[in-house]
């Protein structure tokens, strides 16, 4: 039985234009308290940025079958980008204004299937290391029983963003 899935998402150019006016944790307040879009591909996959501080981010999701790979399980794909977003914000979470980043690499190993029956999943994102140019991220992603399910860490770029 074929089923479907509708959803909506705000102008991405709206945040991508506010990104380096403010500090990352501003910005990232910003989207998480509606006043800035969320990303689209947060629609996409279903996730939301569910808290944030300086150095950590925490994204929610609800696994569905519209995740699942051919075998019947949530695609490695949509644990990947889970733990990119809570490594990537962690690192956006910590920089001044005019500055932003970008992943140079994301190493995931993963430890349990999710499904349906999981219920909702978090991925947790904090710095590890920061310098002027680079950070160490890592994120680890639990179910709702605080089990781990996948590890990530993650090398991002920081460079400064031009005035808009």
């Amino acid at each position: 039985m074929a089923r479907s899935r509708t959803f909506e998402w705000g102008d991405p150019q709206v945040s991508a234009a506010a990104v380096g006016r403010a500090s990352g944790l501003e910005f990232l307040r910003d989207v998480l308290a509606g006043r800035l879009p969320a990303p689209p591909i947060a629609a996409t996959l279903n996730f939301t940025l569910h808290e944030v501080e300086s150095g950590r981010a925490v994204f929610t999701m609800e696994p569905g079958e519209e995740h699942y790979n051919p075998i019947g399980s949530v695609h490695g794909g949509v644990y990947a980008t889970l733990l990119d977003s809570a490594a990537g914000c962690a690192v956006q979470s910590t920089l001044p204004a005019g500055t932003g980043y970008t992943s140079l690499d994301l190493n995931v190993k993963f430890l349990r299937p999710i499904t349906v029956d999981t219920g909702k999943v978090r991925a947790v994102g904090t710095v590890l290391s920061q310098g002027r140019r680079t950070a160490l991220a890592q994120a680890e992603l639990f179910d709702s029983t605080d089990r781990l399910l996948a590890h990530a860490t993650s090398s991002c770029m920081i460079f400064p963003v031009p005035a808009r």
